[in-house]
């Protein structure tokens, strides 16, 4: 699955990591969000890494395995973050996300007899530093998005994204160049 090759959804093993992975987002999810403490334990426990423990992701938050996911300092998601990592989730420093975005990396063939099988792939999602991912963005698999970066609300990011651009819309398309200046915290 991590490689990229075919594999079957409705694999015993898998079906028993994903039930596990249930238990521990309903766990987070019914935690009072005033525990930051046992929100970020639980977090250290799902999450693949956590570069330090300037995280905050707002509950509900639903993801698949957890493991595949990593996120860099200072990280902020809001309300119903949704990753399905069945392949890796890298997140950069410093990146705010939006309510009601979704992370995909299972990929699912267009041939309906082929779907049923219920063979599947996994492509990697990359998502730079400094990246502002605005509401109900749903950024597709195998896409990386660059460096100091700004998403659009309600985009449909389908392809990669450059560094220090603006992008919105569906499919997501670059509509401007940014400067970027020079922050305190970078000297």
């Amino acid at each position: 699955m991590l490689d990229g090759l075919i594999y079957s959804a409705t694999d015993r093993q898998l079906l028993e990591e994903l039930d596990a992975v249930k238990e521990v987002i309903h766990r987070y999810n019914a935690l009072s969000p005033s525990d930051y403490d046992g929100r970020l334990g639980i977090l250290k426990g799902l999450l693949g890494h956590i570069a330090d423990d300037e995280i905050i992701i707002n509950q509900p938050f639903y993801c698949d395995y957890g493991k595949q996911i990593s996120v860099g300092r200072r990280f902020f998601a809001n309300f119903h973050l949704t990753i399905l990592d069945e392949a890796k989730v890298t997140i950069g420093d410093d990146c705010f996300i939006g309510p009601n975005v979704s992370i995909y990396t299972a990929c699912h063939s267009t041939d309906p007899v082929e779907r049923n099988t219920r063979n599947e792939w996994a492509e990697p999602v990359t998502i730079g530093n400094n990246v502002w991912i605005g509401g109900s963005v749903t950024i597709l698999p195998g896409v990386t998005i660059g460096d100091n970066v700004t998403i659009g609300a309600c985009s449909v990011v389908t392809k990669d994204i450059p560094s220090a651009t603006v992008a919105v819309g569906n499919p997501c398309r670059v509509i401007r160049q940014i400067e970027v200046r020079r922050d305190s915290r970078q000297q």
